[in-house]
């Protein structure tokens, strides 16, 4: 196996995949990339397995140094990446040669990237899954995040031409590539409690903007905005939430669940963020603008199944020009 050299890892990066299934019962997050989809985006135009290990790069800042020649991939929000001084666009595989520098600057909009290499991050699997939990301490390289100097194994490459050009003339559609806005509209649909909230609570929800506080993290991101008020106080059993679940708290302030979130919670749920929409959600930072809009659940079906359709096509396409 053939390694990267992390030779600044910034302020937060970790190994992540799809994350680990089947264990929510023993209370294990799921955890994973905190955009699954553009994880597994950047996999496929390396000729990855859509699930293998990827790093996942919070606010940039990341040098990498190959020690083989590997294509690469990135996908999330709006940054500069660079391989020995040639920038490299979202979504467009690119090769990188032997004892080259990969870069990634400071975001421009959003905060998030998730970087596929062909063969994939090698470390041990933990109930399944490659991704790091960072609260717990297991999983990707040594169950923590990134430090200068670490070296991660890459697995073996599937045979791919390196003999092309620096950056691939084809590549994903932009929208898929770069999932960040300025001010994102995130779609919800009603959640357990919904008629637990004043009338006045429900239509701030959805018509008022929530700023993004600085508590903010993989779990999960606190908004500040309206008071939420409930019909009553009265206690909550603890429930399953999910990523994508929005919880009340006590002060009357939303609370957007994301990948690594506990598995259940007391807070009552006044809705939750569909799931093709969570790569908006994941690109959230600290005094980000936000908004809610309601759609409901066989919309949001509708939205899930044709995205799943179209990354299939999308997959046929790349696995028919690569053959």
């Amino acid at each position: 196996m053939e390694q990267i050299t992390v030779l600044r890892a910034g302020p937060l990066t970790s190994v992540q995949d799809l994350g680990r299934t089947r264990h929510r019962g023993l209370g294990v997050s799921r955890g994973g990339a905190l955009d699954p989809c553009a994880a597994r985006i950047a996999n496929l135009l390396v000729a990855n397995p859509a699930e293998a290990g990827v790093l996942e790069i919070t606010l940039g800042g990341l040098r990498l140094r190959f020690a083989d020649a590997r294509r690469v991939a990135w996908c999330g929000g709006e940054f500069t990446v660079e391989i020995a001084g040639t920038k490299i666009s979202a979504g467009r595989p690119a090769i990188v040669r032997v004892g080259e520098e990969l870069k990634i600057g400071p975001s421009q909009c959003g905060c998030r990237v998730w970087l596929a290499i062909s063969g994939g991050v090698e470390v041990p699997a933990v109930l399944g899954s490659r991704s790091t939990d960072l609260r717990c301490g297991f999983g990707g390289h040594k169950g923590r995040a990134l430090r200068d100097g670490d070296e991660l194994s890459l697995g073996k490459a599937t045979a791919l031409s390196l003999d092309t050009a620096r950056v691939a003339p084809w590549g994903a559609p932009l929208e898929w590539a770069q999932m960040a806005m300025r001010t994102p509209i995130l779609r919800i649909v009603r959640g357990a409690e919904w008629e637990e909230f004043e009338r006045k609570g429900q239509n701030a929800f959805l018509e008022t903007a929530f700023t993004v506080s600085a508590h903010a993290d993989r779990m999960g991101i606190r908004l500040e905005g309206p008071d939420l008020s409930r019909k009553s106080k009265r206690e909550m059993l603890s429930e399953a939430v999910a990523p994508g679940t929005v919880q009340v708290a006590n002060n009357g302030q939303p609370i957007l669940l994301l990948g690594d979130c506990q598995t259940i919670g007391g807070y009552p749920k006044i809705a939750h963020v569909i799931t093709v929409d969570l790569p908006r959600a994941a690109q959230l930072q600290p005094n980000d603008i936000v908004r809610f809009e309601e759609v409901g659940p066989a919309e949001a079906t509708t939205l899930f199944a044709q995205r799943e359709r179209d990354l299939q096509l999308f997959q046929v396409g790349l696995t028919l020009r690569t053959s």
